[in-house]
């Protein structure tokens, strides 16, 4: 019976008849054409699905999720006896009288038992053979495996000459079998398949001829002698112990075995002509990943890469095969740095160490990868005036007169700062101070300090002083006073700035004494601090003027 299965799922091959015991499943998967099945694993389930055993790719056993460590002796697992060689894996199953073989590409199934169900079955009334439908089990089958692809007809393939091939079961050695087991299923798989799937990765007519061969071995014990000179077959390299990940398949290239890569997978990058992913960039790092059955396919060592600096090696993942290389802020591994007014590009690249030979037959390889940065841009604070002047009514004793606190971005008083002007960190800005109603006769306007708060209170616990009896902070280079205590009017100067970590308004406040101009020493010395303590007892108010302005963001 001949099945020829064109997707992706799992089916069920054999199970006693109208018993849940056993059941054999088989795992079809693509290799290089996404539109051509292969079989790829086989499932052994015992006990109603409660046990499950794999038989999978490169001789891999696994009971669940447990890989097993076979050899050439058999090791019973849930009843059931395993083996491994290098030609491939062993299970026999007692409770059904069977015994099945699974090399990685051909799965030959011995024994005498009863009716059976499924693809492969021999139920006693051939109106029970099972259709594919009946046949695939969901709950083994990957999701949307039953989606079918279509590629272009490979134009190399000529089928007549593979028919030619594939009828050679037909003819002698192989006569001495087809007594014994049907040659026609056999033929009809080989034409099937190698009309549409290149002779490549070590599938090819003598794959199929040697099914046939080991099926004739393993029901009669019959050896076809000397078949493959006859047919020109060399023996093929062993997948087995090959660990290849879900993405790939073992096939042959330069007469050795390799991960290749599955064509599902590699279609997303051969539609880019990429080799693997796309630069992952962060803040500090650069990160590019190959695929390693991509770089095989090549003919690329991925151990023979490294980027600019040799010693910048890829790390392979041991499970998916993928590549990785990277560099970061410390160790560029080489990398070029370029710049220009508001990015900054870090470029690498992937190579391919120096030829130890004469000669190579390798392509060169260099896969440039680079992240680009914008330079970090910088915030610009900016901060307006709440009120254009700021004016207060002083009444105090004898002294009634106002003081107006004006705000200037020029040193000639010029330009005064508005509601809408915009102040920058680190600009400087002229404060004048000016009094009306005082008679510049009798007394003098003293600054005696000026501050700033980051809220309303003039006692704040966060201050920073701009003037210190009535001289700048000597800890602020940016602070010039004006004028100060020789006139009814003066000023200072400073750089604009914030409170560090903090985001709200700044508060400059102002205390101003009115200091008798008899005395002769109104304005400070700020040279000393003989004349600035014996300055306090020539003010003419014991009540200072306070007087404050606001700067908001």
């Amino acid at each position: 019976r001949v099945h020829s299965v064109p997707d992706r799922c799992v089916y069920s091959l054999m199970k006693p008849l109208g018993s849940s015991a056993f059941n054999l499943l088989a795992g079809f998967r693509e290799r290089r054409r996404q539109d051509v099945a292969f079989l790829d694993h086989l499932i052994l389930s015992l006990n109603g699905s409660s046990v499950k055993i794999y038989l999978e790719q490169g001789g891999r056993v696994r009971d669940g999720q447990q890989t097993l460590t076979l050899n050439a002796t058999g090791q019973v697992v849930h009843g059931v006896e395993l083996s491994k060689n290098q030609t491939g894996v062993t299970a026999k199953i007692p409770s059904i009288n069977a015994t099945v073989f699974f090399d990685g590409n051909t799965a030959h199934v011995t024994g005498h038992f009863g009716a059976m169900e499924g693809l492969c079955g021999n139920p006693a009334n051939s109106s029970q053979n099972f259709t594919l439908s009946a046949a695939k089990s969901s709950n083994d089958s990957a999701a949307s495996c039953e989606t079918l692809h279509n590629q272009t007809a490979d134009s190399s393939i000529n089928c007549t000459r593979t028919t030619e091939y594939c009828n050679l079961i037909k003819q002698a050695p192989f006569t001495v079998c087809h007594n014994h087991s049907d040659p026609e299923p056999f033929v009809t798989a080989c034409t099937n398949t190698l009309c549409k799937y290149p002779a490549v990765d070590g599938l090819n007519k003598c794959q199929f001829l040697e099914a046939y061969a080991e099926s004739c071995r393993l029901k009669v014990t019959i050896t076809v002698g000397n078949w493959r000179s006859n047919a020109s077959c060399c023996k093929s390299a062993s997948c087995q112990d090959q660990d290849c990940s879900a993405h790939e398949f073992c096939g042959e290239k330069l007469g050795s075995t390799s991960c290749l890569c599955r064509a599902i997978f590699a279609a997303k990058y051969n539609s880019t002509n990429s080799l693997g992913e796309p630069t992952v960039c962060t803040q500090n790092s650069a990160t590019l990943t190959l695929a390693g059955c991509l770089l095989t396919d090549k003919g690329i060592d991925y151990s023979a890469l490294h980027l600019k600096d040799q010693n910048c090696t890829g790390h392979i993942d041991s499970k998916t095969h993928m590549v990785t290389f990277s560099f970061n802020s410390s160790n560029a591994c080489g990398a070029e740095v370029m710049k220009n007014n508001s990015q900054v590009l870090y470029k690498n690249t992937v190579m391919m160490a120096n030829a130890s030979g004469i000669i190579t037959r390798n392509d060169q390889v260099a896969i440039d990868f680079s992240c680009l940065y914008a330079v970090p841009e910088v915030k610009s604070v900016s901060f307006k005036i709440k009120d254009s002047s700021v004016v207060k009514q002083i009444v105090s004793g004898v002294w009634n007169y106002t003081v107006t606190m004006n705000a200037y971005n020029d040193s000639g008083h010029k330009n005064l700062v508005n509601a809408n002007t915009e102040v920058g960190l680190n600009q400087k800005i002229w404060v004048e101070l000016k009094t009306d109603g005082l008679d510049n006769n009798i007394v003098t306007v003293v600054t005696d300090s000026c501050w700033a708060s980051n809220d309303s209170s003039p006692n704040g616990t966060l201050r920073y002083d701009l003037v210190k009896n009535g001289c700048p902070n000597a800890a602020d280079k940016t602070v010039m006073t004006e004028g100060n205590g020789v006139g009814t009017s003066n000023g200072f100067s400073f750089n604009m700035f914030e409170f560090s970590g903090k985001t709200g308004d700044i508060y400059l406040h102002c205390k101003l004494e009115l200091c008798l101009t008899q005395s002769n020493a109104c304005a400070p010395s700020c040279g000393g601090l003989r004349k600035r303590r014996s300055l306090r007892s020539k003010y003419a108010d014991g009540n200072p003027a306070l007087i404050s302005m606001t700067w908001t963001k």
